[in-house]
């Protein structure tokens, strides 16, 4: 299936990765999912930051990790090609970037990313980032370490992964030519990363982290529902909107309706849809259930007059409900997903608290004291299931490239079996193209055409 629009990176390739491997991807384009294996200590997860960084503007990767060259191939034939100056790190200097547009087999632009060490130095110790970041800790005048991942991080990474999230602290500045900005509107990359399980909230009031720097911090599930609550919010305010212009209009509109052609039988018809299209926005948690909104039209005709003020309000009702149109699917795809899978637990949307769950009993057990689950309280294999497809779903452009690092992690090998089937009900409802990178053989199944082995040195 093709992609929408926008251009489609179609290959990846790193020569001298560690100073070894020389490692080249073909994505599949056709059937949207590329999935990578190796050993542990081949690249995986290293080229999948890369990759993400340079289309981020964020290189600490692709200047702290050894290799020669990093290219990647448009489906327009152009490539970008990256060059690291070794020079500067032999000196333990940050190392400049050349970054190079290629068409046809020769150079047509080029640009180099500089950054001066004593003016990072200056930014981080001046940012108060022990303070604002929880689990940050600084271990060096130029290393960091980040308690909830056990990574260490220089201080470029720190200002690339924590300033954007910081009130009042702007990123630093980078030069990038206006021919790479241009590529990088076309070209959407998301990653999703192994440590999913945290999320470090930058909506909350500044006061609170200097009060209580935890509260920094949140279970993605939990920041996720509260995400929902308020993408159902913004909906449910342009419903009230278009609500109230149709309604100021309607009996102008009907007064000019002329309804001819259309018969009895066919306005029960579509009646009977927009019933069962506003029953399907109730059970996704979108509107109330409203009994009384429903219009029963019995079998006997239907008189010119009241076939005009129906067809309005056929034509006003589909225009109204339209307005969920694409939040409604993916409601109902991430709930059938999390509910087939999910043991003795039901997930609920709701327009209040986001996604919630109620406890399932088997039959023959009494449910009249079901009780409702917060999402923190799931396992953390449920809330990685969880995190994935809500970010799969709700978090990520249409039209992107979404880099997922060891999508298997923490899940029984009765979910894994069945990810690809549901990756691509989610491509073709999100269009999405996916590059996975597994230990997992139960997650590739019998679809061995979709993967491509990194190999070590022949």
């Amino acid at each position: 299936m093709a992609s929408g629009c926008g251009m489609r990176i179609t290959k990846i390739s790193v020569e001298k990765l560690f100073g070894i491997f020389d490692h080249e991807i073909p994505l599949n384009l056709d059937d949207r999912i590329t999935i990578i294996h190796a050993p542990n200590g081949y690249g995986k997860t290293i080229i999948l930051k890369m990759l993400y960084g340079l289309f981020n503007s964020i290189y600490s990767d692709l200047r702290s990790i050894p290799y020669k060259k990093f290219h990647v191939e448009f489906d327009d034939g152009r490539q970008i090609g990256v060059h690291k100056e070794l020079q500067a790190e032999k000196q333990d200097k940050l190392p400049s970037l050349t970054i190079s547009l290629h068409s046809d087999g020769k150079k047509i632009e080029s640009f180099n990313v500089r950054h001066k060490q004593k003016e990072l130095e200056q930014r981080v110790h001046s940012s108060e980032l022990e303070d604002l970041v929880p689990g940050l800790v600084r271990i060096s005048s130029r290393r960091w370490l980040y308690g909830f991942t056990g990574e260490e991080l220089s201080n470029e990474e720190v200002l690339e992964r924590f300033s954007d999230r910081i009130p009042g602290f702007k990123r630093f500045e980078r030069k990038e030519e206006a021919w790479f900005s241009e590529i990088k509107k076309e070209v959407n990359v998301y990653l999703i990363e192994s440590q999913r399980l945290l999320n470090f909230s930058s909506n909350r009031d500044i006061r609170s982290y200097r009060k209580t720097p935890s509260a920094a911090l949140l279970p993605t599930v939990t920041a996720y529902s509260e995400e929902l609550v308020q993408e159902v919010r913004e909906k449910l305010t342009d419903y009230a909107s278009v609500s109230q212009s149709l309604d100021r209009s309607f009996p102008a509109r009907v007064l000019r309706q002329k309804s001819d052609e259309l018969t009895n039988e066919s306005l029960r018809s579509k009646l009977n849809e927009l019933e069962k299209h506003r029953s399907r926005l109730v059970d996704s948690g979108l509107l109330e259930n409203d009994e009384g909104q429903s219009l029963p039209i019995q079998s006997q005709d239907i008189d010119e007059g009241t076939k005009n003020v129906l067809s309005v309000y056929v034509e006003d009702v589909q225009k109204k409900l339209d307005v969920f149109g694409d939040i409604a699917d993916k409601i109902d795809l991430f709930r059938r997903i999390v509910n087939s899978k999910f043991s003795y637990k039901e997930i609920i949307v709701s327009r209040e608290k986001g996604f919630i769950f109620r406890s399932k009993y088997p039959e023959g057990i009494d449910a009249s004291t079901s009780e409702l689950l917060s999402p923190s309280s799931l396992s953390s294999g449920e809330q990685h299931e969880l995190v994935l497809l809500y970010e799969l779903l709700f978090k990520v452009k249409r039209n992107s490239l979404v880099l997922i690092d060891e999508p298997e992690l923490s899940l029984h090998i009765g979910w894994q079996v069945n990810f690809l089937k549901e990756f691509q009900e989610i491509i073709k409802l999100a269009d999405l193209d996916l590059l996975i990178a597994t230990h997992a053989p139960s997650l590739i199944g019998d679809r061995w055409d979709l993967t491509v082995e990194l190999k070590g040195v022949s």
